[in-house]
């Protein structure tokens, strides 16, 4: 069994500079992203794992290079089409597992995509979720979420033809607790069979998606201020797990 760790960390970022090298609790952003590969690795399923960077940036390249105790492939360099703010992640991981595929003469049975920007995910969430994908022979892919802090069904509301706005999804629900369960996708961790690719799905979300549910905070980093909430649950122990 064949598995890709893709890290997918590109140069430019409009919203935060530099941002996923950006020092958080002393640490780059990225390093939190380095020590769960280094920690995965002592689990049995994930030891012969082959991980790969995927950036157009020799910047993030050098930090990279200098964490020790797992070997990361650096010499793929992400194309520019691949590394504006309008390219799609998910072409991205696709073309690095080609080159990964060429490179290493190998065909990957599963590739794990660890987002850089939303790090607070444990060994064993990778673990069950891996687990979890395994044993449904239909599924595709597998990605981490939490509930949503909103439900369609009883407080999100869009505009309809007339102008006049209503509930997203229709339902008589008198309070969010007994309105379906939904939920909200944390950009943490992406697990994709190979049959996801050799079916060309276009999207994430398939037909045959499953999800691991977080019972733990986590979240996107996307604004300034987001990485004050993240350093302050880092700092002070707040977060209930080791990052």
């Amino acid at each position: 069994m064949n598995i890709l760790v893709t890290i997918c960390a590109r140069g430019g970022s409009k919203g935060v500079p530099d941002k996923n090298i950006k020092k958080i609790a002393n640490k780059p952003l990225i390093y939190y992203t380095l020590n769960l590969i280094f920690e995965l690795k002592k689990n049995k399923n994930f030891k012969n794992i082959d991980v790969v960077l995927s950036t157009d940036s020799q910047k993030i390249k050098n930090i990279v290079a200098e964490f020790k105790g797992i070997d990361i492939d650096i010499d793929y360099i992400r194309p520019a089409y691949l590394a504006t703010d309008k390219a799609g992640k998910l072409d991205a991981i696709i073309d690095v597992k080609q080159f990964m595929t060429d490179k290493n003469k190998k065909r990957y049975d599963y590739v794990l995509d660890l987002d850089v920007t939303s790090p607070l995910r444990t060994v064993k969430d990778i673990s069950e979720s891996f687990e979890k994908l395994k044993i449904n022979k239909s599924a595709l892919n597998i990605f981490s979420v939490n509930i949503a802090s909103k439900n369609p069904y009883f407080n999100l509301v869009e505009k309809k033809d007339d102008n006049f706005f209503s509930l997203s999804k229709k339902g008589r629900f008198l309070s969010r607790q007994v309105a379906p369960k939904v939920y909200e996708l944390n950009a943490s961790f992406y697990f994709y069979k190979d049959s996801f690719f050799r079916n060309e799905c276009k999207t994430v979300i398939t037909e045959k998606s499953l999800i691991y549910e977080m019972k733990h905070i986590c979240f996107d980093i996307d604004h300034p201020i987001d990485f004050d909430f993240m350093e302050y649950l880092i700092e002070n122990n707040k977060l209930g797990f080791k990052l």
